[in-house]
């Protein structure tokens, strides 16, 4: 699926990266307070245009495996969106999401609005059977949204990332395809 283009009905919208996108996604993965609770420590300008020229690229690969998306609003991007569909069991339907936005933005909803569109997007247009998340252990933020929408706290993964020098457990969310259906039906 490419372009991938998905609005909500408050105007969020996730598309397709450019590299024109390099000084808006630095505002997000540069941010220590940002990338607090993510899986890596803040990224340079460097870093940030390999990212994009990796995703860009990944975008059009076929089959399509990484959907890797801006968060825009207002015609600005203010995020980073993410669906990675897992190909070490294919045909098993299953995809990790993830999304970060900038601080400034925290606490409007858009979150919520971002994973929500995640959502759609596998369920809804990919017709993938599970999705889940994975947070760390300290962001009682991400626990509440991803629980207001419906994810199933699974379990702690025990010493599953390494970030600033230390080890750091992971608690992994999760929803299946019937479930979000009933959830939209009510």
């Amino acid at each position: 699926m490419f372009p991938v283009l998905i609005t909500d009905e408050r105007g969020v919208t996730l598309r397709e990266f450019t590299t024109d996108d390099v000084d808006a996604v630095l505002a997000v993965y540069g941010d220590p307070k940002v990338t607090e609770h993510l899986s890596f420590e803040p990224r340079n300008r460097d870093q940030v245009t390999a990212t994009l020229n990796s995703v860009t690229a990944a975008a059009r690969s076929q089959p399509r495996t990484e959907y890797s998306l801006a968060v825009v609003v207002d015609g600005e991007v203010i995020g980073f969106a993410r669906l990675a569909v897992d190909t070490q069991h294919p045909g098993q339907s299953s995809a990790q999401l993830g999304f970060a936005l900038r601080a400034s933005h925290w606490g409007r909803g858009l979150g919520t609005a971002t994973v929500r569109l995640l959502l759609r997007l596998g369920f809804q247009e990919l017709g993938l059977h599970r999705l889940w998340g994975a947070r760390s252990p300290d962001n009682v933020v991400s626990a509440r949204l991803m629980t207001s929408l419906g994810m199933i706290e699974e379990g702690r993964i025990r010493g599953h990332i390494r970030v600033q020098g230390r080890w750091r457990d992971s608690v992994v969310h999760s929803i299946l395809a019937d479930e979000w259906q009933a959830s939209h039906r009510s």
